[in-house]
């Protein structure tokens, strides 16, 4: 199990952007969160198999249809814990 840590950007609020990844996330059966931040940008926090986040990963620099991402930032790390499902934060 491993950790995936993500900085979306681009036009990616507003554009159901954590729903997406919300549902790609639970389709693949990987826990975490999703949440936007205040400068536009969209956060992933992911855990599970490697091979199933580099698949989200893909899902991820594609996005919803109406949404337009610039770049996605990532980093796999060792997994924590802690999540049984895959959420929308609302900070």
């Amino acid at each position: 199990m491993e950790r995936l840590e993500a900085l979306v950007s681009g036009r990616v609020q507003m554009v159901m952007y954590r729903d997406f990844a919300q549902r790609k996330a639970r389709g693949l059966r990987l826990v975490g969160e999703v949440q936007n931040l205040k400068d536009g940008t969209v956060r992933v926090v992911a855990e599970g198999p490697r091979a199933k986040l580099e698949v989200y990963v893909e899902k991820l620099k594609k996005g919803p249809l109406l949404a337009r991402v610039e770049d996605v930032r990532f980093v796999y790390r060792e997994a924590r814990g802690g999540y049984t499902d895959f959420s929308i934060r609302y900070d």
